[in-house]
Parts: C-alpha cells; sequence; structure tokens
C-alpha cells in the first residue's frame, strides 16, 4: 500500500479537527464547561485523546476555538442566505442579529465562552477567531465605515456588551430593546436581518442615520 500523499494527510487532519470542534461545542452545550473532558470530547469525535493535545494547548483554548469556529459559520451562513446582498446595511443587520440568536439559541455555551474571555488568561487569538475577525471587518467595511480600524472593533465590543446583557442571571436585557439599541446607533431598519417576532419594543427610537450616512453625502460610520 502507497503511503498517502501530504495533501490527504493535510485533509485528514483538518476533518479530525473540525470533528474536535464540533464536539466541543455539543458537549459543552449540553453537559457544560467544568462536566465536559477532553476524553468525552475525543470520544464523542472518534479520535485519540493526544490529538486534541496535539492540535490545542488546553480545555480553555479548544473551547474558544470551538466557539470562534460556530461564531463564524453561523455568521457567514447570515451574510449568505438568499437572497444575497451586498447592501451595506443589511449585511450588518444579518450580522447583529446573528451574534445576538447565539447567545438565544445557545445560552450555556455562549456564557462559558464569555465568561474565559473575561478571566485573566483573556482572548484567544486562532485561526478561528481569526476567521470571524475577518467577516466582521467586511462587514463594517461594506457597511462604508471610513475608519475600519476603529469601527470594527467599536462593533465587536457592542457585540460582546449585547451577548453579555442577554445572558446576565437575574437581570438578562431583552433581546428585542437591546437590538433596538444597536439597530439605531447604526441607522438600521427594525425590518432588516432577521427581525423578532413581535415588532419593536415599546417606546423604541426611530432608526436614525448615523453621522455619514449615504444621505448626508458622507461614508457612513457608527457614532
Amino acid at each position: 500500500m502507497s503511503p498517502r500523499s501530504p495533501s490527504v494527510n493535510e485533509e485528514l487532519r483538518r476533518r479530525s479537527r473540525e470533528r474536535i470542534l464540533q464536539a466541543t461545542v455539543e458537549l459543552v452545550d449540553a453537559h457544560g464547561y467544568e462536566a465536559t473532558t477532553l476524553g468525552d470530547i475525543a470520544e464523542r469525535a472518534g479520535t485519540a485523546r493526544g490529538l486534541i493535545s496535539y492540535y490545542f494547548p488546553g480545555k480553555r483554548q479548544l473551547l474558544q476555538a470551538a466557539v470562534h469556529r460556530l461564531m463564524h459559520r453561523t455568521l457567514e451562513a447570515a451574510l449568505e442566505r438568499e437572497p444575497r446582498t451586498e447592501d451595506g446595511h443589511e449585511r450588518l443587520a444579518r450580522a447583529i442579529d446573528a451574534i445576538l440568536g447565539l447567545a438565544v439559541e445557545r445560552p450555556t455555551l455562549m456564557r462559558t465562552h464569555m465568561a474565559l474571555i473575561l478571566q485573566a488568561e483573556g482572548f484567544v487569538q486562532c485561526q478561528e477567531q481569526q476567521r470571524l475577525a475577518f467577516l466582521l471587518r467586511d462587514t463594517v467595511t461594506r457597511y462604508g465605515s471610513a475608519d475600519v480600524d476603529t469601527d470594527y472593533p467599536l462593533l465587536r465590543a457592542l457585540l460582546m456588551g449585547a451577548v453579555v446583557a442577554v445572558l446576565l442571571p437575574g437581570a438578562p436585557m431583552p433581546l428585542a430593546r437591546l437590538r433596538s439599541e444597536l439597530f439605531q446607533r447604526y441607522g438600521l431598519d427594525w425590518e432588516a436581518g432577521a427581525p423578532p417576532e413581535g415588532g419593536p419594543p415599546d417606546g423604541a427610537p426611530s432608526p436614525r442615520h448615523p453621522a455619514g450616512h449615504p444621505s448626508s453625502g458622507q461614508s457612513p460610520r457608527p457614532e
């Protein structure tokens, strides 16, 4: 039997890594972070326990990579769903709804992810996070930002804050209210993206056009 080519080996490694990431999301979402072991993940992924350590320094890094992968895939699906659009405002609305939607649909997973980010070790840089960052930066660019290096981190911070607010134990903020505030900030129509049922919350302000909205003749950017 002839040895496998480098390209075949690379594809096998990619698939193995993907299985590990997917298993991590499924198990932590179902059982929580502390109750999920690397052995559990290896068993669900159908791979050797040692292979996880080959790809990831530890469980914290593994989980952050797995959640960033989930966020990237969710965001990509939202941006590319039919009808496809190049309209920057619609794409930003879809991006906001995609990230907020994860907080509602997978609260255990996202709460754990945010808690790990806020620990002393902080944010983990990985290829999954870089893919997510690329999509968000591209969204800000298409929205019309004149200063992506400033506006992308601001959008990221606002989304992280909104996710924490949705998941705050004992005092969660209503999704519709948070969405309304973000949409107002960026001058987005309520019906853009994937609006929740029930319409905008009572007393929600009408969308305003941020400084530089196309109607002003300048490049749009967040306030």
